[in-house]
């Protein structure tokens, strides 16, 4: 057997979707996933740099497991990421019992490179563009180790082509390249036959998806080839597949966002009422100075052709506190647009600088830390007061919810989503296998979850259990 491990990953989606690449890579070695770090030969730390004090949270790690590794022979440290992408060997220096360090664009060496490491000693590894592989790219043509067996992330895009002026991601990411459009209902078509239910397209800015393909065809003289959306396509297309009761995405960008991409919401039965719809700031001089591309008045007329046009939608955003030279107006506007938007529920932030971009820059222009907090505070109450409406609106109704597990607070309590991506509280008759779907009563609305009886079971879960093996 080639060793244990475990994989720690911090950060958004696209992270996460690393993290099970990386797993499978190392199932397909021999290495065997284990609970705890006590237990493991390896420990994978796939990084962040987009949340405040990413750089800080990665070396407090690695200082817990220097005396981890130093406990037994052959233990390896291997730190995978955007961070490392980034810092690339600052990594290393800072602490040079790390084995491995390698960016966002060869995860697929992460085998080799460990390998490199146990024989030639440590390796920093990191690449200034993907190659043009999809062996290197793309998970389809890689083992992958998903958390979920009833669900799967699919990658359609990687990189982005924006500018935002907070945002690290283009720097760690680079430019997007879109995956052929055959591939990715294949690999849908192969989770579906793996029992898998429900899946959700990744992209930094999963609406852009297509136009660099399209491109490529006409400079190779494609006269047919013409610049149209591509998503829309590819969502009708994911959602016929048979098997998939419920497609997601994320994330899309308010610029680029378009009719089509509402009609085939509104068009593909598994396509799921919920829109994750990044507003950032309700100002539109802040928005400007993010480079976000769009107006408030924009974003709400696109959200309300949204909702006219979708059913039941429900809607989460991404909000900014503090962004350098935000004004006591400037965040008027932002209250007054969260008010306007009725969001179902938002992340919400204070601004932090992220090293390598244009606001961090901006320092002449920080907000002070205690109105940030202030601002921070009102408008949370604006957004739960929104998000206690809707949920209480769905009291008295018999909501659709895919079962996830047992809740974290009470083992006898289920916790599953609705089509809206809602949190659902319910008690259970029985056992039931997290990718089964049941109807459930809504009892009561809470600021962040909803509570409800069971009333059916619509669906027995349909993946193959993973049935753990271990060596005698």
């Amino acid at each position: 057997m080639a060793g244990r491990y475990v994989v720690r990953t911090y950060g958004c989606q696209m992270n996460e979707h690393d993290s099970e690449r990386i797993a499978g890579l190392l199932d397909a070695e021999g290495y065997v996933e284990v609970d705890d770090e006590s237990d493991a030969d390896v420990v994978v730390l796939n990084t962040c740099c987009i949340r405040e004090n990413a750089d800080n949270k990665l070396y407090g790690n690695l200082g817990h497991l220097k005396p981890w590794k130093e406990e037994r022979d052959g233990r390896q440290i291997v730190v995978a990421g955007c961070l490392s992408q980034k810092d690339r060997g600052a990594i290393q220096q800072r602490a040079p019992y790390v084995d491995v360090v390698l960016g966002t664009h060869n995860v697929h060496r992460t085998a080799e490179l460990m390998t490199h490491a146990r024989t030639r000693g440590p390796i920093t590894e990191i690449l200034d563009e993907a190659v043009v592989d999809e062996h290197a790219l793309f998970p389809s043509a890689l083992p992958v180790r998903r958390e979920v067996s009833w669900a799967a992330w699919v990658t359609i895009q990687i990189g982005c082509d924006n500018n935002c002026a907070f945002c690290i991601v283009p720097s760690v990411r680079g430019a997007e390249i879109s995956r052929p459009f055959d591939d990715v209902v294949a690999e849908v078509e192969r989770f579906a036959a793996d029992g898998v239910s429900e899946v959700t397209l990744l992209g930094q800015n999963v609406n852009s998806y297509g136009r660099d393909l399209q491109l490529a065809a006409r400079r190779d003289g494609d006269a047919e080839a013409r610049i149209r959306p591509l998503f829309a396509d590819l969502l009708g297309a994911v959602g016929q597949v048979d098997g998939i009761r419920r497609v997601r995405f994320t994330s899309p960008h308010p610029k680029d966002m378009r009719p089509e991409t509402f009609a085939a919401m509104a068009d593909t039965a598994s396509v799921c009422e919920h829109l994750h719809y990044p507003l950032q700031a309700g100002s539109d001089r802040v928005l400007a100075a993010m480079h976000r591309g769009y107006t408030a008045e924009r974003y709400l007329q696109r959200l309300a052709e949204a909702r006219a046009r979708i059913g039941d939608l429900a809607v989460s955003t991404d909000i900014i506190v503090g962004f350098p030279g935000e004004t006591d107006d400037d965040f008027e506007r932002t209250l007054d647009v969260t008010a306007a938007a009725e969001f179902d529920y938002a992340y919400t932030f204070i601004f932090s600088p992220r090293p390598g971009t244009e606001a961090a820059d901006m320092g002449d222009m920080a907000v002070d830390p205690d109105v940030c907090r202030d601002r921070f505070a009102r408008l949370r109450q604006v957004v739960e007061r929104s998000a206690l409406a809707h949920n209480r609106a769905r009291e008295g109704r018999v909501e659709e919810v895919v079962v996830e597990g047992p809740s974290k607070k009470d083992p006898s309590v289920l916790s599953g989503r609705t089509r809206q991506n809602r949190l659902v509280h319910f008690v259970p008759p029985r056992a039931l296998r997290p990718g089964s779907y049941a109807m459930v009563h809504i009892d009561r609305g809470a600021p962040h979850h909803l509570e409800g009886s069971f009333v059916d079971l619509v669906a027995e879960a349909t993946h193959r259990t993973r049935i753990p093996v271990t060596s005698l």
